[in-house]
């Protein structure tokens, strides 16, 4: 925000007074308006920080009820704006009245320009601290847990599972296609547990070659083989105390399905040219892309460790089957990379949104953040169109033909939809689909959905 405009709107009728304030703010754009139409109008324009009312404005002057009534329109339009009230020496009365209606502070006239640059200066941070509040705020409810975005349904309660075999040592196994984000929520399984202080090794069992893969998991001893120099401990090893990821299970050669089989069982590893039994505290978690029954029926995959590593099975789904999780995770990536790239303010286009939504995202979350990235690099200005994501609005899939079910996900889509687009405020989406705030509260409750 260092780089935004710091806007500063005085409403004050007596021009004397208007000239010496519009020239006491250095750090200011000053507006300076005269009455209450002038002022909500000039709000609604500049969107300022701060506002320095005086109470008493035409077409009463001398009193204080259009003062009041532009206090109370400014705080119902804009909450977080901090107004000071100017007042009369003998007006302390009704400043204390201001103050109890939502007024951040009240100054007496006459108008000491050091005191109330001040006061302004003092009431723009509380400002932008509350405005970073709100936004971590905003923030942490799309994040149920640390670094996973969602306000989908279907993750959170992938999410609730986590938190709740977190804290147990029982061996998990995640399961879904590639980039829906296995490792992330292997993370934070282990961010929850006991064992977050201590290590957390991951080894992907497909990248490795067959002939290395067992030095890396069970280690060495000097001399086992040629190259062999020293004594090195294995993966194993190295996760003592803490937490041991296999990604890509699936892809262990049967030789290594046995020996590991047996450190399952026992919890002791032997490394290759050594014979001694070496004991290991480690909670397992793996993770595959694969059909891990279909393996065991072609006879790739041993089913005694299938059941070994599947005592909690998490299935983690595709991003297509995520209602809402498209635009809440692209405006998260869309934040992340354009602040990385040096490109502030930027925004989707209403096709752009239309053409996520459409697409079936075979690469998931992967993809997704990938095609943000490019298109934040590639966008001629702050609005990404379609074309900078490399997407076309497609047909929609068929629905169901049972006319209720029809009729129940057509407003579970729209509402989810409208709630997005209008960052979860209840009175813009009511709007945008047409019905009124407590139509909406019904709808929330009757097809379960929460804001």
């Amino acid at each position: 925000m260092k780089n935004d405009k710091k806007h500063l709107l005085v409403v004050e009728d007596d021009k004397g007074l208007q000239s010496q304030l519009r020239w006491a703010f250095d750090d200011f754009e000053v507006t300076v308006t005269g009455d209450r139409t002038e002022a909500i109008n000039q709000l609604r324009r500049i969107q300022p920080g701060v506002v320095l009312l005086d109470l008493g404005l035409p077409p009463d002057p001398g009193g204080v009820t259009e003062g009041l009534a532009t206090l109370s329109e400014i705080l119902s339009l804009a909450p977080e704006t901090k107004v000071i009230i100017v007042t009369g020496d003998n007006d302390r009365a009704n400043a204390v009245k201001a103050i109890a209606m939502g007024a951040y502070d009240f100054h007496q006239k006459p108008a000491d320009p050091e005191l109330l640059a001040l006061l302004v200066s003092r009431a723009y941070h509380v400002y932008l601290l509350e405005i970073e509040n709100r936004r971590l705020q905003q923030h942490d409810q799309n994040m149920p847990l640390k670094g996973i975005i969602t306000a989908s349904p279907q993750m959170l309660k992938v999410c609730r599972t986590i938190e709740k075999i977190a804290p147990s040592d029982i061996t998990t196994l995640l399961l879904g296609a590639s980039g829906t984000g296995k490792e992330r929520c292997a993370q934070a399984l282990h961010e929850l547990s006991p064992r977050a202080n201590g290590p957390m090794i991951a080894i992907n069992c497909a990248a490795i070659p067959d002939n290395l893969l067992e030095s890396e998991l069970f280690g060495y001893e000097k001399g086992a083989f040629t190259g062999a120099a020293k004594q090195t401990p294995g993966k194993i090893e190295y996760a003592d105390g803490g937490t041991l990821f296999l990604d890509e299970i699936g892809d262990l050669p049967m030789e290594l399905q046995a020996k590991l089989l047996r450190f399952l069982q026992e919890r002791v590893v032997e490394r290759i040219g050594g014979r001694k039994e070496i004991p290991v505290d480690v909670r397992i978690l793996c993770a595959t892309h694969q059909d891990l029954r279909g393996l065991i029926a072609k006879g790739l995959f041993r089913e005694d460790l299938y059941y070994r590593i599947s005592e909690i099975v998490i299935e983690i789904p595709p991003l297509k089957d995520r209602e809402s999780d498209i635009l809440v995770l692209a405006k998260s990536f869309l934040n992340t990379w354009s602040k990385e790239y040096g490109r502030s303010a930027m925004n989707y286009s209403a096709d752009a949104i239309a053409a996520m939504e459409a697409y079936d995202w075979p690469g998931n979350v992967r993809e997704l953040e990938s095609r943000v990235k490019r298109a934040v690099i590639m966008a001629d200005n702050n609005q990404i169109r379609p074309e900078d994501l490399e997407l076309t609005e497609a047909d929609s899939e068929p629905v169901p033909l049972n006319l209720k079910e029809v009729r129940d996900e057509a407003e579970r889509k729209a509402i989810i939809r409208a709630m997005n687009h209008s960052n979860q405020n209840i009175t813009d989406a009511a709007n945008a689909l047409g019905v009124t705030r407590p139509t909406l509260y019904k709808l929330l409750e009757r097809l379960g959905l929460k804001v």
